[in-house]
């Protein structure tokens, strides 16, 4: 008889998640993007382990580099990483660490943690892939509290002064931030230029919408909105 075992869906996440222990501080902040990781991963991108040398790839960048559990376990799904790596995560042996480190771990094209840098290597990756007259989406996810960040808001002008519009930056709201700003994250984005949706961090069909609706000429902002539990 044979036996057959499927890869592991979206159902699995959370026992995947699960298998990595030791981070409980970040553990909400990773818990808040895996429905967004997932639609990205499963529907959007054009990225998985064959396309990995392929130069006019899609680019997925975690900014929010912070306890990155979710990013592996969607990793591992998609078969970039083994499972049985998780459980030893973070150790001294384990290339998957509490920041993900791109030499390290494949599937991971930055290496983040430090806040505020993702949006603007995103810019350049976008220009360099718009030079070269690759189609590539580049797309960049970003915490509430990491757009305390300056280095955020002097990128959030630059790309829509470029008309970025392979570029889409991600932000996962989940009121973990300081001080906020007049009007909200949408508007932060559209006083800017950017096309902007706020749809439901956790409604896989808005969020699959909400990335692929055309936004000819501007750079794309979807606020994806989710429940407090803390973290950024």
């Amino acid at each position: 008889m044979t036996t057959t075992t499927s890869e592991p869906g979206y159902a699995d996440l959370p026992r995947l998640i699960s298998l990595m222990t030791g981070d409980d501080k970040h553990h909400a902040a990773a818990e808040s993007t895996v429905d967004v990781l997932w639609v990205l991963f499963d529907r959007v991108l054009r990225l998985g382990p064959e396309t990995a040398r392929q130069p006019g790839r899609d680019r997925f960048l975690l900014s929010k580099g912070h306890g990155p559990m979710a990013y592996y376990a969607v990793l591992v799904a998609k078969g970039w990483l083994d499972e049985d790596e998780l459980a030893d995560w973070s150790s001294a042996r384990s290339r998957l660490g509490h920041h993900p480190d791109r030499v390290r771990a494949p599937g991971v094209e930055i290496s983040s943690g430090s806040l505020g840098h993702g949006l603007p290597i995103a810019i350049g990756t976008a220009l360099g892939l718009r030079a070269r007259r690759f189609s590539s989406r580049i797309v960049t996810l970003i915490g509430d509290a990491e757009l305390d960040e300056g280095s955020n808001h002097e990128a959030i002008v630059v790309a829509a002064r470029l008309g970025l519009d392979k570029l889409t930056a991600v932000v996962v709201d989940n009121q973990s931030s300081s001080h906020g700003w007049p009007g909200g994250i949408a508007r932060r984005f559209e006083t800017e230029g950017w096309a902007v949706r706020t749809v439901s961090g956790r409604d896989h069909e808005a969020l699959y919408d909400a990335f692929t609706t055309p936004h000819p000429g501007r750079p794309l902002a979807v606020v994806a909105v989710v429940e407090p539990k803390g973290g950024h």
